[in-house]
C-alpha cells in the first residue's frame, strides 16, 4: 500500500491505495502549522481509524503547492513510518509534456490532473478543479497539458465577499432553491453558488470554442467543491472528486517503475 497526499491550500487531501483501488481518503487542513511529530501522530490516527495496517505501507507520493508543509510531511513519513516520499513537480520526469510557456511553474495538481486524465479517460479532457482556486486544465487525449485558466475558488469569492461588506453575514453553502432570494442569507447563496456554476459553463464553453482539434473535450469535475457546485451547472460531463488522488498513484508507479528498470 502507498499514501498519497495532495497538499492544497486549504484542505489537504490525502489517499491510501492498495495497487489501484483508493481503499481511503481524508480531508485535513492546512490551516495549522504542524510538526513532523505532529504529522506522524495524525498519519497514524487515521490509518489506525481505518483498521489499515501502517507496516504495510510501502512508499509515498506528494503533490504540494504549499511548500512550507512539504518537508515537515516528508520528515514525517521518513521518521514514523520509514518510507521516501516521491515528491512530485514538473521535473519528476512524467510521460506527460507541459505544453506551456513556464513549464515549472505550473502547480502539482495540474500535473497530475493531466496525468490522470490521460490514463483514465484517453480523449480530449479539460479538468475543472473547483479547490481555493477553480482552475480549467487543458488536456489532450494523449497526455498534453496545453494551458488553462485560473479564477478564484467557491469560498475564496464568499470568504471576500463576507470580510469586506460589514453588514453580510457569514453564510453557510448550500445549494439555493431560488434564484431570487427573499432572505440575505438565501441572496448570498445565490450569488455565489448559482454565480460559481454559471462562470464554469460560460468559461468551459469558451475553452470549447478555442480547442485546437475538431474533437469536443470531455468536461471533468474534481476538488472538494465539486459535488457542492456540479449539480447546478449544464457542461459538466463526469464528477470524479479524487482524481488527483489518482494522479499521485499512477505517477508513484510510473516513477517506481522507471528506477527499476
Amino acid at each position: 500500500m502507498i499514501l498519497v497526499f495532495d497538499i492544497g491550500n486549504t484542505e489537504p487531501t490525502v489517499g491510501v491505495f492498495d495497487s489501484d483501488a483508493l481503499r481511503a481518503h481524508w480531508r485535513l487542513t492546512t490551516a495549522v502549522d504542524r510538526t513532523p511529530d505532529e504529522l506522524g501522530l495524525l498519519l497514524h490516527e487515521l490509518l489506525r481509524a481505518e483498521s489499515l495496517d501502517r507496516s504495510q505501507i510501502s512508499g509515498a507520493a506528494i503533490g504540494s503547492v504549499v511548500p512550507s508543509v512539504t518537508g515537515p510531511l516528508v520528515e514525517s513519513l521518513d521518521r514514523w513510518l520509514g518510507v521516501a516520499a516521491r515528491v512530485i513537480d514538473a521535473r519528476a520526469g512524467l510521460p506527460i509534456v507541459l505544453q506551456v510557456d513556464e513549464p515549472l511553474t505550473v502547480g502539482a495538481d495540474r500535473i497530475l490532473n493531466t496525468l490522470a486524465a490521460s490514463r483514465l479517460y484517453t480523449v480530449d479532457t479539460v479538468v475543472v478543479d473547483l479547490g481555493t482556486a477553480t482552475t480549467y486544465d487543458c488536456i489532450t487525449a494523449d497526455g498534453v497539458f496545453l494551458g488553462g485558466v485560473i479564477a478564484p475558488g467557491l469560498r475564496t469569492s464568499a470568504d471576500t465577499l463576507i470580510r469586506r461588506t460589514s453588514k453580510l453575514p457569514a453564510t453557510e453553502l448550500v445549494p439555493p432553491a431560488r434564484v431570487i432570494g427573499t432572505r440575505t442569507e438565501e441572496c448570498i447563496r445565490s450569488g455565489v453558488l448559482f454565480g460559481a456554476a454559471d462562470a464554469i459553463d460560460g468559461l468551459v464553453r469558451r475553452i470549447k470554442k478555442e480547442w485546437p482539434t475538431a474533437r469536443v473535450p470531455r468536461i471533468v469535475a474534481t476538488g472538494g467543491l465539486a459535488p457542492l457546485v456540479t449539480p447546478l451547472c449544464k457542461e459538466i460531463d463526469l464528477v470524479e472528486p479524487n482524481l488527483t488522488l489518482y494522479g499521485l498513484q499512477i505517477a508513484f508507479d510510473f516513477l517506481e517503475q522507471a528506477a527499476s528498470a
